[in-house]
């Protein structure tokens, strides 16, 4: 039995929800700080993968950095390409799992007292400082969720990984991929023990973020 699938996996997860988070904070604050009918649009464009099938995103990604494609041609003669490579795996599973925390994190923000916010302006607070000092800890249970429901589905990302990153064992062959191909062999063995892999992970994780807000109550913080 080759366990390297749940190594690449778990690096994959952890990369891609680290990632995720930062653009997804850093994508929603920059959202509720404007508006309009075009601003409406570039929503729905952060929204997208999420309305998309994964195999339809891994195909807009491999149009994106495939080797036809400018941005791939610009990257294999730098000697970093990106399809089949471990590389490719991580921009999949952000490309999808994006939405979750962006979503999540902006309607976290907008529950927020605007008033508090202008008020740390009133004391001189730039936008960086009271983005990460004041918005985010008055945030965090909902980015929390956002987190581990990206982790989630990071770890269980399937259709655009394989188109994008391909199967290749030891490097971009993930847990679902592999449970994919051990069907496909006939092991239903393999699968099963996989599954079971998966499974304990994602419920581990889903686990912990109840058991951090136990009743929804909010988390102890410092804000300033």
């Amino acid at each position: 039995m080759d366990w390297s699938p749940v190594l690449v996996s778990l690096k994959t997860a952890l990369c891609a929800t680290g990632i995720t988070m930062v653009f997804g904070i850093l994508a929603a604050r920059w959202r509720i700080k404007h508006s309009g009918a075009f601003i409406d649009f570039l929503d729905g464009v952060l929204l997208f993968p999420l309305a998309l099938p994964p195999t339809v995103v891994g195909l807009l990604l491999l149009v994106v950095f495939g080797r036809q494609s400018p941005v791939g041609q610009v990257l294999a003669e730098i000697g970093r390409p990106i399809v089949f490579t471990w590389e490719a795996t991580v921009i999949a599973a952000t490309a999808v799992a994006f939405p979750i925390m962006y979503q999540t994190a902006k309607g976290a923000f907008l529950q927020m007292d605007a008033e508090l916010l202008d008020a740390a302006r009133v004391f001189g607070y730039s936008e960086r400082r009271i983005l990460w000092r004041i918005m985010v800890p008055l945030a965090w249970p909902g980015i929390l969720a956002g987190v581990i429901l990206t982790f989630v589905r990071t770890i269980g990302e399937f259709g655009a990984t394989l188109m994008l990153a391909g199967n290749i064992p030891g490097r971009t062959q993930t847990i679902p991929i592999s449970i994919f191909f051990h069907v496909e062999g006939g092991d239903m063995t393999g699968a099963a023990l996989l599954s079971v892999v998966i499974v304990g992970i994602s419920g581990a994780a889903l686990f912990v973020l109840s058991r951090l807000n136990p009743g929804g109550r909010p988390f102890p913080r410092r804000l300033l």
